[in-house]
């Protein structure tokens, strides 16, 4: 079992908030759906990964910066989908549970503009990774987990491709999402030894603030 964010390993590490502006990704040329923000230094870190794909495939990032009331809602649900699946189930067990697919809101990374939900995309439409993206592990059988057996050699092909010029350009998987990669975060300084995550949530009045620098 990889490491969750509930972990304490993640949970114990301390985010100094460094400031940093929130951009949107459609300025720096990196495909997404909608309007979406991230801090800075992650949506340079895209535009990297993005200039290292072969001609004719790019980056497409469906979710960066998250509310923090959304994260909270869509936690609440799958923990209670997951009550329901397991009857008897203890809080600490069911939390655990939980955190394999939606990070708790204290150590969010999408709350911090610090993670994104991505995938890739080519003339044709999008590539075949296996599930789509939010299948959660029931509904996938656990083929969301980037590592999963259970995907053609397609997919597996693609996944290799993501993660390849995502590592080069500096951001880490949470290991039970292929699509979810972030940087600056608790889960980014655990994986990178690093003493501190650098983001810290993004409140609403903060927002504002970031934006407009």
């Amino acid at each position: 079992m990889p490491v969750l964010l509930s972990d304490e390993r993640i949970t114990r590490i301390p985010a100094i908030e460094s400031g940093e502006p929130l951009v949107d990704l459609y300025s720096r040329g990196v495909r997404a759906r909608d309007r979406v923000l991230v801090r800075e230094a992650l949506a340079d870190r895209l535009v990297i990964a993005d200039s290292f794909l072969p001609t004719g495939v790019r980056l497409y990032v469906g979710e960066g910066l998250r509310e923090l009331t959304i994260q909270q809602e869509i936690y609440d649900g799958y923990r209670a989908e997951l009550v329901e699946l397991n009857p008897g189930i203890s809080d600490a067990e069911v939390h655990v549970l939980a955190s394999r697919f939606v990070s708790p809101v204290e150590v969010a990374p999408h709350v911090a503009g610090a993670a994104v939900d991505l995938t890739l995309v080519g003339e044709h439409g999008p590539f075949d990774l296996g599930t789509p993206i939010d299948a959660t592990p029931e509904q996938s059988n656990g083929a969301c987990f980037f590592d999963a057996a259970n995907i053609s050699r397609e997919a597996r092909t693609n996944r290799a491709l993501l993660a390849d010029v995502l590592i080069a350009a500096g951001l880490v998987n949470y290991p039970t999402e292929w699509w979810h990669w972030s940087f600056g975060d608790r889960y980014w300084a655990f994986a990178e030894h690093q003493a501190h995550a650098i983001y810290g949530p993004v409140e609403e009045n903060m927002r504002t603030v970031l934006c407009s620098k």
